[in-house]
């Protein structure tokens, strides 16, 4: 039997929804305003959402410049709450299908992980370095702002009904269409995919700001019924939905057996530079085709092991791993204006000597806080 969520299962879903968006934001002002009348406020969304007469508000749109300009669209704390509903219900099922190398939006599968299983499959196929081996790294031209809604759509229910047969993973071990309201979930899909964020929205940043951003990096010039805002929660989910697709194709039609994708960042490393020239026209083709997407042709490269290859803010060699010349000049742009009680390295980097001639000389830090040993903490202190 299909199981159909009550009401009141849904509002208590919708109180851990709640604990989730609030995390860290406990002190700002809309949280504040939302928790004043917490159970009428979550009472009248779970109304709306019972009763499929839920409708996203405005979101507020503004530019960032760190790590890099980009154009991000905040939801209203109420549909933030909805984002985390919708993930709690859904992200264990669709990972399912994720392959073991998609490294974005994952519990324990971060950036460090992503890292390390480049460092591993650079390591397998080199056998330990000992022979011939290089890395195709290519990327998605202005992925976020041209994935094809409609499309995603019916990637996301025809992921559903192939998953919902599946055993779950709960201690039951019943199938998923028996914990999951599988109709409520395909409404909501709707609602969020199909939103047009523009529409509506309030500006935060001058309208300047947007002059020297490229055309691709903005949803306002994308085409009708492309994109997804940058910093939802449900867009990185629905991000590795999409591209699941992606990672299917290259692990099983082009057995591309040292493989992983971070977001629209993707590497394939193998000792046979012909099959990794081969594969980049398939690619691009089945991008095109399947998902209405383009590489950018900028960034394709193929690289030689030993010269190392950059990934997730961290440059690759053979033995050890360094912090990336990029996200270095980050960490020097940023350091006066870090307000935290703490600062966190990459010590897992081996970049000991960065650290140490980065903040030991830093006269400003040393004559408010204190760093550890190796470089890798900082305290503020209060006097």
């Amino acid at each position: 039997m299909d199981f159909s969520l009550t009401k009141k299962q849904l509002l208590f879903e919708l109180y851990i929804a709640e604990a989730d968006a609030r995390r860290h934001k406990s002190k700002k002002r809309y949280v504040i305003e939302f928790e004043k009348n917490l159970h009428k406020n979550l009472l009248k969304l779970c109304n709306e959402l019972y009763y499929h007469t839920y409708k996203p508000h405005p979101s507020v749109c503004f530019i960032i410049k760190d790590p890099k300009k980009r154009e991000v669209f905040a939801a209203m704390f109420r549909d933030r709450i909805v984002h985390h509903l919708y993930f709690n219900l859904t992200h264990k099922l669709f990972e399912q299908a994720f392959i073991y190398d998609t490294y974005s939006c994952i519990k324990g599968r971060g950036t460090h992980f992503g890292i390390e299983r480049l460092s591993g499959h650079i390591r397998k196929e080199s056998l330990n370095y000992n022979r011939d081996c290089y890395i195709l790294k290519m990327d998605i031209k202005g992925y976020f702002m041209h994935i094809d809604r409609k499309l995603l759509i019916q990637i996301i229910k025809s992921s559903l009904e192939k998953l919902s047969s599946n055993k779950s993973k709960n201690s039951d071990d019943k199938m998923w269409k028996e914990n999951i309201d599988f109709k409520f979930i395909n409404y909501l899909s709707e609602e969020l995919v199909m939103l047009d964020p523009t529409i509506g929205c309030v500006f935060r940043s001058n309208l300047s700001e947007w002059d020297d951003l490229p055309k691709s990096k903005s949803l306002f010039n994308s085409p009708k019924g492309f994109g997804l805002p940058i910093g939802n929660l449900t867009s990185q989910l629905f991000s590795n939905v999409f591209l699941n697709l992606l990672d299917q194709f290259c692990k099983r039609e082009l057995k591309c057996k040292h493989y992983g994708r971070y977001v629209d960042d993707f590497y394939i490393v193998s000792s046979d530079i012909s099959y990794l020239l081969s594969i980049i026209p398939r690619i691009e083709k089945f991008l095109k085709e399947e998902l209405h997407l383009d590489i950018n042709k900028g960034k394709t490269k193929i690289t030689d092991y030993r010269k190392g290859i950059e990934f997730l803010g961290t440059f690759v060699k053979p033995y050890r791993n360094y912090v990336s010349n990029e996200c270095l000049r980050r960490m020097k742009k940023t350091i006066f204006k870090n307000e935290n009680n703490s600062w966190k390295g990459k010590k897992n980097n081996a970049s000991y000597n960065i650290r140490k001639n980065l903040f030991s000389k830093t006269a400003n830090l040393n004559n408010i806080g204190i760093f550890n040993e190796n470089y890798t903490k900082y305290y503020r202190l209060f006097i």
